[in-house]
């Protein structure tokens, strides 16, 4: 069976959508892997399938993949693709667009200029639910993570946007062994779901710079759901106003948050790149 899929790209962070709307399949773990391989497949960070709606609240659900064919909770640079694939398609003219992932959702919407901003829903803080081992919930925790052999401690704050974050403060993004620190702290024990790992240099209270090392990819030119984290943890410790811009090695997010209760608003571009057909 041969399918369309459509490669996109959100500040570099790339993905490939299917659409099991208008196409009845399956895909397993394995094609998953093969798909991702850059050199004998297509290759994306992730993969998104566009599904029918799972209850009449919604318009679409939003499944996610990783390249080693694990589904995760969230992804927002896919979460914008998604909205300007149905939208070109024809599979919606409704705007703003509502989609559920696996645990919330989401709302969509296409701005004048073709960016698109996502109601990313409130972040979390309960331990319970990033998931993550901790006694008590806290603003900050310190832990010791094995890192190239050697055993360090580090300060992070941590917290889902419906995936589990970890966000670690850093003086000169430069010189941060992203990879080194990003690959022991997603995988401690404390976190038995893993992590992304996000490393924030803070360039003032409206801007700053940010690297992600995401669980079960590595580190990506950008991470939606990393950017509306770091900025979260940034106005929780009171050194960032509501509207802050996120300097990603992709490019530029925009990442609103009023604090308490209110949903985190990330805004961003998103491009087609091609389009092709694929065996099932």
């Amino acid at each position: 069976m041969r399918i369309p899929f459509t490669k996109m790209h959100g500040l570099g962070n790339d993905f490939v959508l299917l659409d099991r709307v208008s196409h009845d399949y399956e895909l397993t773990q394995d094609r998953i892997r093969e798909l991702a391989d850059r050199h004998r497949g297509i290759g994306f960070d992730q993969l998104l399938q566009i599904e029918p709606p799972s209850n009449p609240q919604v318009d679409f659900d939003y499944r996610i993949f990783n390249p080693d064919g694990s589904e995760v909770e969230h992804c927002g640079n896919g979460a914008r693709c998604f909205a300007r694939f149905v939208t070109d398609k024809g599979l919606t003219a409704r705007n703003p667009i509502a989609v559920k992932t696996m645990n919330r959702v989401l709302s969509l919407r296409i701005n004048g200029d073709q960016s698109v901003t996502v109601n990313m829903d409130r972040p979390r803080f309960e331990p319970d639910c990033i998931p993550f081992k901790a006694d008590a919930e806290s603003l900050e925790y310190a832990r010791q993570f094995r890192i190239c052999g050697e055993l360090q401690s580090w300060r992070f704050s941590a917290l889902s946007m419906g995936n589990p974050h970890v966000v670690i403060r850093v003086e000169d993004l430069e010189q941060t062994a992203v990879k080194d620190i990003g690959e022991a702290v997603g995988s401690h024990e404390d976190f038995p779901e893993g992590t992304n790992v996000g490393f924030m240099q803070i360039l003032g209270p409206n801007e700053v710079k940010l690297r992600v090392f995401e669980r079960g990819v590595g580190e990506t030119l950008a991470c939606g759901t990393g950017a509306c984290a770091a900025v979260v943890v940034g106005r929780r410790l009171d050194l960032l106003h509501e509207d802050v811009t996120v300097n990603l090695p992709g490019g530029q997010l925009r990442i609103q948050w009023q604090l308490d209760e209110s949903p985190v608003l990330m805004s961003g571009p998103v491009t087609t790149v091609y389009e092709g057909m694929i065996d099932i």
